[in-house]
Order: C-alpha cells, then structure tokens, then sequence
C-alpha cells in the first residue's frame, strides 16, 4: 500500500480556509480528511456538506469525509452530492452499519468504517470483504490536538494481519488522532496506509517540510 498524508482541515485556520487547502496542496497533502460533527454523537460540532462542496470548489485532490454524527444515511447522499470521494461511518453510530456502507457504494464514491479506541476489531470484521478504508481512531474523537493513545498501534497491527490473511480483504488502514513525527512511524510499521494529521501541519511555517517528514518516516518504516 502506498503512504498517503491526509492534513485534517480541523486544524486549518476556518476564516482562511482556500488559503490554508492550496499550502497544504502545494506542501504534497494526497488527499484532504474533513470531520463532520453534530455535538450528539461527540461533544463538539463542526462542518456541514457546505464545507466539503466548497473545498471541492478549490481543491482537486480528494475528499475523506469522517462523519461523527446520530443517523449517519440522512447525510450520506449530501455529501455525494457536495464532492466527497470517500465517506467514513463510525461503527458505533447505526444499528445497520452495513446498510450505510452499502447506501455510500451506491452513490458511487468510496466506503470506509471507523472503530472509536474501545471498540473491538471484531464489531466490524464482516465488513471487510466490502468497505475501501478502515479508519482505527487513535484518540477519543471529537477534538483536535489530542494525545496519541500509544496501545492503538497494537490494533493496527491486528488489523494489517486480519487483511493479510484474507485473499478478499484489500482496503486502505487509515489512522487519525495525534498524528505527528513522533508517532507516524509506529502507525506505519504497525501497517497503517493513510495518515490524517492536523495541528502538527496547519498553522506551521514548515508545512512543506513537516508532510515530507511525516512521508519518510512512514514510508522507512514500511521498510
């Protein structure tokens, strides 16, 4: 799997958002990982599909959308419409987790679940022959800036090896949550593909430097 870096528009500066999208273009970024939130299903609210259509106005790269949210089918086609290229339903969120990932195939985009730290591999295995990304949350979701939790690495290493084991099983390891150079390495050796990092990229005078770093630490642990 190639290593892609995915700066998290939660850190970006939100009254200069084009500006800080086109730096983080221009830095290397792959693609760009949007947090949708709703202050029920996490205790923090942020972006609506307005924000994914006007990021898809200034940007071609594509859009990971992560939606933190109660009744995750109601926004799906939205956010399709908006420009999103791939939509992440967290497995806690629905009672029919896989009717989302089947209604987000649908519309033709790519499908990804997203297991919060306490919940097990196993909640979501049967979804793996279908989705296109798994998203292990290396923090408590709802804010930015937290602190990596260390033992995550270990359920990355179980999943890369679930995906190995299974000759149908080809979706992406996506981590977020207090990514930076201190903790990319271990995600990657771990077997993590996509990397979404946030307040160590934006608002930094070394944007450029800081994705090239992350990028070598994580491809030289893949080593």
């Amino acid at each position: 799997m190639t290593v892609k870096i995915a700066p998290s528009i939660l850190s970006a500066d939100i009254m200069n958002l084009e500006r800080d999208v086109k730096l983080a273009e221009q830095a290397g970024a792959d693609l760009f990982h949007i947090d949708i939130m709703d202050g029920h299903f996490v205790p923090n609210m942020s972006f609506s599909p307005s924000v994914v259509a006007g990021m898809r106005q200034v940007t071609d790269k594509p859009l990971d959308v992560h939606l933190m949210i109660e009744n995750p089918d109601a926004y799906i086609k939205p956010i399709v419409d908006a420009g999103a290229d791939t939509i992440l339903v967290h497995a806690e969120s629905t009672q029919h987790i896989y009717r989302s990932i089947d209604l987000i195939k649908s519309l033709g985009v790519k499908a990804g679940v997203v297991v919060n730290p306490g919940t097990p591999l196993e909640t979501v295995k049967e979804l793996f022959p279908v989705i296109d990304q798994i998203l292990v949350m290396t923090v408590n979701p709802g804010f930015g800036g937290q602190k990596f939790i260390t033992n995550m690495t270990k359920k990355i290493q179980r999943l890369d090896q679930l995906r190995q084991t299974a000759a149908d099983d080809d979706f992406e390891i996506e981590v977020d949550g207090g990514v930076n150079n201190e903790t990319i390495a271990k995600c990657a050796h771990a077997g993590a593909d996509i990397f979404v990092a946030g307040s160590y990229l934006f608002g930094q005078n070394d944007i450029t430097e800081r994705v090239d770093n992350l990028r070598s630490l994580a491809v030289n642990a893949k080593q």
